[in-house]
């Protein structure tokens, strides 16, 4: 597995441990879970659920600048990728985060890129 010309201390046992631990993972999920994070406005919606618990569609609209069409469409994204859940309550349908493993990933995220920016 090593390659001819690679000088690096890695061994070829150690390599091999690394590619079987790559194809135990779920990269292709992680991966769609980052590209719905891509959308600025997708990060705003759960920044602001990881300050406000729950939000329906039009208070989104309103913190977001965006119609409440716009919102629901992030919000259902969201909700489609696992990322957020919905609690019906009379009319309204209320969404959060969908697990503090989530509310983890958008502080962490946050939280590295203000580091990054002093």
């Amino acid at each position: 597995m090593k390659l001819p010309n690679c000088t690096s201390d890695v061994t070829e046992e150690e390599l091999q441990h690394v590619y079987t631990s790559l194809n135990q993972v779920p990269i292709k999920s992680v991966s769609q879970l980052f590209k719905v994070l891509s959308d600025e406005t997708r990060v705003k919606i759960a920044h602001a659920l990881t300050i406000q618990e729950e939000l329906c569609v039009c208070d989104v609209a309103a913190i977001t600048d965006t119609s409440v069409a716009s919102a629901s469409h992030h919000l259902r994204t969201l909700k489609k990728y696992g990322l957020a859940k919905i609690r019906k309550g009379g009319k309204n349908v209320y969404y959060s985060l969908d697990d503090h493993h989530v509310r983890d990933l958008i502080k962490v995220a946050i939280e590295h890129q203000e580091e990054l920016e002093e």
